[in-house]
């Protein structure tokens, strides 16, 4: 049988910690960052992790278990 491969798209965007959580990046805070206020963007700068099925659909996509 043939190796899982990685998905492409999920391995940028998402990283497993020591635990098993799956953390990513808060979205929105690429541009358009005039119209944004300051506390919203503080807001954005810390990341955050995902729960339930979505975080074992995502696991699943960077071949982890």
């Amino acid at each position: 049988m043939p190796k899982q491969k990685t998905h492409s798209g999920a391995k940028k965007r998402f990283k497993l910690t020591a635990t098993g959580k799956v953390k990513y990046a808060r979205p929105t805070k690429g541009h358009f960052l005039t119209n944004k206020s300051q506390a919203r963007k503080r807001k954005l700068r810390k990341g955050s992790y995902i729960a339930g099925k979505n975080s074992d659909n995502i696991k699943s996509l960077l071949g982890a278990k």
